[in-house]
């Protein structure tokens, strides 16, 4: 019986911690939702706990490029920290020339982002040189 028990809330834990909400400009605070397992106060060390043991962590959804006005090529990166924790890495970026060479810059520096637990993120950046065209961006965890 206990067996079944265990499988029936880590079950609910699963599906509930898979809620997304339905429209992403709207961000309703743990203590203004709804009672769920994943923020109920007696539940939510176990949530967080599974969270961490699963290994929840960010996610990218996509890198949007455009030119701005200057002719410099932006890249707007947009993503998820699925964890319960503040997840803290940093990114770099490489800027490319039109035959895929690395553009030699001092801006191609590690630099730090933050993202909130269970929220999305989203940072920009800009290349030092209108013939950048393309990128490539190489992330590490904060140390």
């Amino acid at each position: 019986m206990k067996t079944y028990v265990f499988i029936l809330l880590s079950l609910t834990l699963l599906l509930t911690s898979c809620y997304q909400q339905k429209d992403p400009r709207i961000s309703l605070r743990d203590d203004v939702r709804n009672s769920s397992l994943d923020n109920n106060i007696v539940t939510r060390p176990v949530a967080h706990a599974f969270s961490a043991l699963i290994g929840e962590g960010i996610v990218i959804e996509n890198a949007v490029t455009k030119r701005n006005a200057a002719g410099l090529l932006e890249v707007h990166v947009n993503g998820f920290n699925k964890s319960y924790q503040t997840k803290r890495f940093r990114y770099r970026v490489e800027w490319l020339d039109e035959s895929g060479l690395v553009l030699e810059t001092k801006t191609s520096v590690w630099t730090p982002v933050s993202a909130m637990g269970k929220s999305p993120f989203t940072f920009k950046t800009v290349a030092p040189r209108t013939e950048a065209v393309n990128f490539r961006m190489d992330t590490r965890k904060e140390e």
